[in-house]
């Protein structure tokens, strides 16, 4: 089994953004996730997992500060997605939303 870090990233993300999907054949452990606001102002943000045919709330409407930065999952929290289970994210920004950094480790 191979133990690989990574990041994946989405910039300016206003809409429902699909951040990262769980891949077949692989163990994937959320170990870090930040949603920086771009944006000229206060906003709020949305992070869920869709599981299932289902989504699942670790933020809902979460206020993000201008030049703030909300960390859902970090620390000592991690976060278990399965094969096709997705990360999603969204912001509620006037013109510019968030950018999104999810670390990982994959173990395939």
């Amino acid at each position: 089994m191979a133990n690989s870090f990574k990041n994946y990233v989405s910039a300016n993300v206003l809409s429902n953004t699909v951040v990262h999907t769980g891949a077949s054949a692989t163990q994937t452990t959320v170990i870090g996730l930040s949603l920086a606001n771009i944006s000229n102002g206060s906003l709020t943000a949305n992070v869920h997992l869709h599981s299932g045919g289902s989504d699942y709330q670790l933020v809902k409407n979460a206020v993000v500060p201008f030049g703030g930065t909300l960390v859902p999952v970090g620390g000592d929290q991690k976060l278990v997605l399965e094969t096709n289970d997705s990360l999603c994210v969204s912001s509620s920004g006037p013109t510019d939303g968030v950018d999104v950094i999810l670390s990982v480790l994959e173990i395939t």
